[in-house]
């Protein structure tokens, strides 16, 4: 995922200096029961200048949210094997499956978080890998009229929604099957209007 700002490098001082800032926000996330801590109780805890973590976060909120990007791609690895319904239907499933677990919604509240501060400014770009990932099973697949953003809107929104409003979906119920059966629909509609 690309960083809110600066340039990246792999390893070295940046990555070992973002380890320690995701670290610490862990921690203090963890103490505050939730409760976002500040920059500076960032700063202080992780070791890492708070001018250092400005830059290149410019608020907790994204600070937070890269964390939690990071903790989602690690517990909840997106598989890629080219049969473009399986990879959407087992992506589904266990986003089903880690929405309905507790605390399930809290990548959600954290990217709702960062999204409504004017500081983020671009959710997006903090959530880049994750997208990135989307796109190589699409590419995989070979869906090349279809975006990341089409997976956003059909299989993630009605999943987190329907948390929300109602209850989790079953992972292994029919309803993770009707989600990627849309989505797939979605594709097949694409490949016939371009023929």
């Amino acid at each position: 995922m690309a960083e809110f700002t600066g340039k990246t490098r792999p390893g070295g001082r940046t990555q070992r200096t973002r380890a320690a800032v995701h670290a610490a926000t862990r921690e203090l996330l963890a103490e505050k029961g939730g409760g976002l801590p500040s920059l500076a109780e960032v700063a202080d805890r992780s070791g890492v200048h708070l001018a250092t973590i400005y830059r290149r976060w410019h608020s907790v909120q994204a600070v937070v949210l890269d964390a939690a990007v990071d903790d989602l791609n690690e517990t909840s690895p997106i598989a890629v094997t080219g049969d473009l319904g399986a990879d959407l239907l087992a992506y589904a499933r266990a986003l089903a499956a880690g929405v309905a677990a507790p605390g399930g919604l809290g990548f959600l509240r954290t990217l709702i978080d960062a999204a409504s501060d004017p500081e983020t400014q671009n959710t997006e770009l903090l959530a880049g890998r994750r997208l990135d990932r989307f796109q190589e099973i699409l590419d995989a697949g070979g869906a090349t009229l279809m975006t990341p953003i089409d997976i956003v809107d059909n299989l993630l929104a009605p999943i987190y929604l329907r948390a929300l409003l109602l209850e989790p979906i079953d992972p292994a119920g029919s309803d993770a099957v009707r989600l990627t059966n849309n989505l797939m629909a979605i594709n097949e509609a694409r490949l016939r209007e371009s023929r």
